[in-house]
């Protein structure tokens, strides 16, 4: 008996259905470890870092009480007693669970020169009674120190206990709140705009210096003879068979007020005294081109291999002169690779931390040192969250602006 063919094609369809599922699963399976690479190393860490940047429970978990009971306090004057004595109350127990000087570290960052106010106070609560702090906890804490009779101080306290701010994206642009809410400039030290400008001042001239080397070397590799190419490849690849540090160190070596520079300068009767080489945006520069130049040797390199030299020589036996064949024809046809080795080294140059530590000292040091130092030192996690969420939006808003100019889909050849 026949079989009947409607049931054949939906048993075919399903078959087919069930194939393609299959495949899509496989597939998946195949790319599933990048795609938790990617989450793990890229996401993950980013969307912490940004959640970080305006997340801050420190000081409301520290003084629970002590902030709830200034949810009615119109900040117009000092607050009142409770306040006080709510806070007496918690200053005493941060003192013995000794977190006293995290609270003060804290206040500190809102207002400066609270430290030794919290600190100090914190002891004096601690010897006090309970039921005197009860009764005179008002009286006591003015008499520990006469900050906590002024009202900026109970604005800054309150500002601290805030979990979730702006402030260290204020901060991180030297900008902070009034005593009226309004955004106002710091007036204490202006230094993170300072450091973004010279980050960026940095690697746009690291990246520059980088192309006028890379871009004249990569064209005599790429229409030189194989045998002769190869043999300076080998050159160009030689600094990733050694560490970053030891080619930093080599720097040390070579501009130190002792080093070979100085030395040779000194001997050829040059200079009379030894040049300040090191621990100067100078050295920084110099230091970081030389080991960002094989990152714009590379991506120029492997797109001019692959341009046809017929087209340079049509054009002169046309009659054109060599700069101008070479800027019309050539150079549009190697604009992909200088666009992917200038931003490879610009965006590596604006994150560098090893060198600007190294070799910078503090006039060469760029903004990740800064992140660095309040991630290791000063504990400040959130504001180097969000310097680096900074640091991050003005990368991506700086690639979108080349792209759009600059970017592939602009280049015209002619």
């Amino acid at each position: 008996m026949a079989q009947d063919p409607i049931a054949l094609t939906r048993e075919e369809a399903a078959s087919a259905r069930r194939e393609l599922w299959r495949r899509k699963f496989m597939a998946f399976a195949f790319v599933s470890p990048l795609l938790l690479f990617l989450v793990f190393a890229f996401i993950a860490p980013i969307s912490t870092m940004l959640y970080r940047s305006f997340y801050h429970p420190t000081v409301a978990a520290l003084i629970p009480q002590t902030l709830a009971a200034m949810e009615s306090w119109e900040g117009k004057s000092v607050p009142g007693d409770d306040v006080f004595t709510t806070f007496a109350g918690e200053l005493k127990q941060l003192a013995k669970k000794r977190l006293s000087g995290r609270l003060a570290e804290e206040l500190n960052r809102v207002r400066p020169g609270l430290s030794s106010a919290v600190k100090s106070s914190a002891r004096k609560m601690r010897r006090a009674d309970d039921a005197l702090l009860k009764k005179e906890g008002p009286e006591l804490l003015r008499k520990a120190n006469q900050v906590w009779a002024e009202n900026s101080t109970w604005r800054a306290v309150r500002q601290a206990g805030q979990i979730f701010t702006a402030s260290n994206y204020l901060t991180a642009l030297d900008l902070e709140f009034g005593e009226d809410g309004s955004i106002q400039g710091r007036e204490a030290s202006k230094i993170y705009v300072a450091l973004y400008t010279k980050t960026l001042r940095i690697a746009l001239t690291i990246t520059v210096l980088t192309l006028l080397l890379g871009y004249p070397l990569a064209y005599y590799l790429a229409n030189a003879p194989s045998r002769q190419a190869n043999a300076l490849m080998l050159l160009v690849l030689l600094p990733f068979w050694t560490s970053l540090l030891v080619r930093t160190t080599a720097w040390i070596a070579l501009l130190q007020t002792n080093g070979v520079v100085n030395s040779t300068l000194i001997w050829t009767g040059l200079i009379n005294a030894p040049l300040e080489l090191l621990y100067t945006q100078f050295s920084t520069v110099i230091a970081m081109t030389h080991i960002l130049l094989p990152f714009m040797i590379l991506p120029l390199y492997s797109v001019m291999k692959g341009i046809d030299p017929s087209y340079l020589r049509a054009a002169l036996s046309m009659g054109s002169k060599p700069v101008p064949a070479f800027v019309r024809i050539y150079l549009p046809m190697s604009l992909p690779g200088l666009s992917a080795g200038a931003l490879l080294v610009f965006i590596i140059s604006v994150g560098y931390y090893i060198t600007p530590a190294l070799v910078g000292g503090t006039d060469g040091q760029m903004i990740s040192n800064i992140i660095a130092f309040h991630m290791q030192q000063s504990n400040n996690w959130e504001l180097a969250a969000a310097l680096g969420s900074l640091l991050l939006v003005i990368i991506v808003a700086l690639y979108w602006t080349y792209d759009r100019l600059v970017g592939a889909g602009n280049i015209k050849l002619g």
